[in-house]
């Protein structure tokens, strides 16, 4: 089974900055896609980015298209979201999670790390 562990989350104003890490240890797979999720309080996680273990090919939900940017450091087995131009309805508890599939549905993946909370002030 692989290990998730997320952080980089904080506190930014409307406009700003973050990137937030996700470091996969244990059984990981070569072929394997790595994804964000985000969930918000009251909402279903949804489907943020993903990329695949190569990081050739990258998607982004439409909400985030032109602001976040997903890539891979495979010599550390970390995943990076790189968030610009953030918006307060950003705010949410972003999570990573590895399979298979590009699967938008949370239920499609079986490992998740604890998350990191990104909250964006108006």
């Amino acid at each position: 089974q692989v290990q998730l562990v997320e952080s980089g989350g904080g506190l930014v104003q409307a406009g700003g900055s973050l990137r937030l890490s996700c470091a996969a240890s244990g059984r990981t797979f070569s072929s394997y896609l790595m994804h964000w999720f985000r969930q918000a309080p009251g909402k279903e996680r949804e489907f943020v980015a993903g990329i695949t273990w190569s990081g050739d090919v990258a998607r982004y939900a439409d909400s985030v298209k032109g602001r976040f940017t997903i890539s891979k450091d495979n010599a550390k087995n970390t995943v990076y979201l790189q968030m610009n131009s953030l918006k307060p309805e950003d705010t949410a508890v972003y999570y990573c999670t590895s399979g298979p599939t590009w699967s938008s549905r949370s239920q499609s993946y079986a490992s998740w790390g604890q998350g990191t909370q990104v909250t964006v002030s108006s």
